[in-house]
């Protein structure tokens, strides 16, 4: 399946930039193969013979290809000397691999859409896969895939950031400000996100959110090869009208459906991936019964259980407050919100807005970003400097028979690991173990 894929690394002076979960994969991909000439280059000492520490980034250019890690940012360093020798497995497998490459990225939603799409053609007998971003290295699996295999792939900003080739089918979700930590301004995150169009063919699909308004602007001002579909709540291409879903005037899911994931973002991801269907025929009452079984990610919006008369949901992975905003809505009956995390610099005078004029009458406050803006919140304000503090107090201030919430509207490795750490926490400590 990947001959040319080795044809191409062997003889190559290979540099694997970043050790982690991905780093490794390259790494064993790479010696599996009898690819040896290898050295890692990693901020942290690994058991493997590489240059680490401070020194991790120098002298790249002596590289013939350099194998990029996700999780390893370039922004502070000149990197013209050897930015056209950078990759990655990404990049790799959209050059080398199966045709049937389905690429998602997007601010928020993008997992969700990834393995509701994956799920969807798996339903239906593909022989799919679910990679990427959401976890799962792709060189991982590389020995399973045959020419008609289907790769659902998650594709993150830093991921798609240096890629010169594009999927078959492309999927945004949307965009809000994000990880400007690491990209420094709002239009460099973006035009890294674009790459998912850029290098389309016109044999190749992009669909996406036309209602997101920054979404829509972009691409309106950038001319693309692929044919272009807009998913628009209130007209497009894929549209919403007297409870169904339209694609192209074609009736093809009924939104009062008995589904598991609810909102309206999440309606948004559904008329995606029924893009995505409709580009392969598949049958659409099985797409109907793939999405309504479809079960929520975890820290996704997720429920956690009914507890002395409180009903507590982990959304730890809202890092923007649209994503907040978005599950508050959705649920509609949240009398405590649990908020607060790594303060990355952004807006949150939409959020302060939304929760001044909501139903929400607890606002558990912790650092840094919600420490940040809590004064101006006119509710029930408590401040919580960790998460054990916070959830004893939602025990105790929560209306029995209604909603407790954790939704930072911010990243949450300022206390923890990730997203899931502290999610898995919460879920911990609502349940007492």
């Amino acid at each position: 399946m990947y001959n040319g894929l080795i044809e191409f690394l062997k003889n190559k002076k290979i540099c694997i930039l970043g050790f982690g979960k991905e780093g490794k994969s390259t790494y064993n991909f790479l010696r599996k193969n009898n690819i040896n000439n290898i050295m890692v280059h990693d901020e942290v000492k690994q058991d493997v013979d590489g240059i680490y520490g401070d020194s991790c980034l120098d002298n790249l250019d002596r590289y013939d290809i350099i194998i990029k890690s996700p999780g390893v940012v370039l922004k502070d360093i000149d990197i013209s000397k050897f930015k056209d020798k950078i990759t990655s497995q990404l990049e790799l497998i959209l050059e080398y691999g199966p045709k049937n490459i389905i690429g998602i990225t997007g601010s928020k939603g993008k997992s969700t859409t990834t393995s509701l799409i994956y799920q969807i053609l798996k339903d239906q007998g593909y022989d799919a896969y679910l990679l990427g971003n959401i976890g799962i290295p792709i060189l991982d699996y590389i020995d399973e895939f045959k020419s008609d295999s289907y790769l659902v792939i998650e594709m993150a900003a830093l991921q798609l950031e240096y890629v010169h080739k594009s999927p078959y089918i492309s999927v945004i979700t949307n965009f809000f400000p994000e990880h400007l930590d690491f990209f420094g301004e709002e239009e460099k995150y973006y035009n890294a996100k674009l790459n998912i169009l850029k290098y389309q063919s016109d044999s190749d699909y992009g669909i996406y959110c036309s209602s997101n308004d920054t979404l829509n602007t972009y691409i309106s001002k950038n001319k693309y090869k692929s044919t272009l579909y807009k998913a628009n709540y209130d007209n497009g291409d894929i549209y919403i009208r007297d409870d169904y879903v339209y694609i192209n005037d074609r009736k093809v899911y009924n939104i009062r459906n008995d589904r598991k994931i609810i909102g309206k973002h999440n309606l948004m991801n559904i008329m995606l991936a029924l893009k995505v269907a409709d580009i392969f025929n598949l049958d659409f009452d099985e797409v109907s019964k793939s999405i309504n079984n479809f079960e929520p990610l975890e820290h996704r919006m997720q429920l956690v259980g009914t507890y002395n008369g409180i009903t507590y949901y982990d959304d730890a992975i809202a890092t923007i407050p649209d994503a907040t905003m978005n599950c508050i809505d959705a649920l509609g009956s949240v009398d405590t919100l649990i908020t607060g995390g790594k303060d990355r610099g952004i807006d949150y005078q939409p959020l302060i807005d939304y929760l001044n004029n909501s139903n929400v009458n607890n606002i558990i406050c912790m650092p840094d970003s919600a420490y940040n803006y809590a004064s101006k919140i006119n509710k029930n304000v408590i401040k919580a400097e960790t998460l054990e503090e916070a959830v004893s107090i939602a025990k105790e201030v929560t209306k029995k028979g209604s909603i407790c919430l954790l939704s930072p509207s911010a990243p949450s490795y300022n206390q923890f690991k990730n997203f899931i750490e502290k999610g898995n926490k919460f879920q911990e400590l609502v349940k007492g173990e």
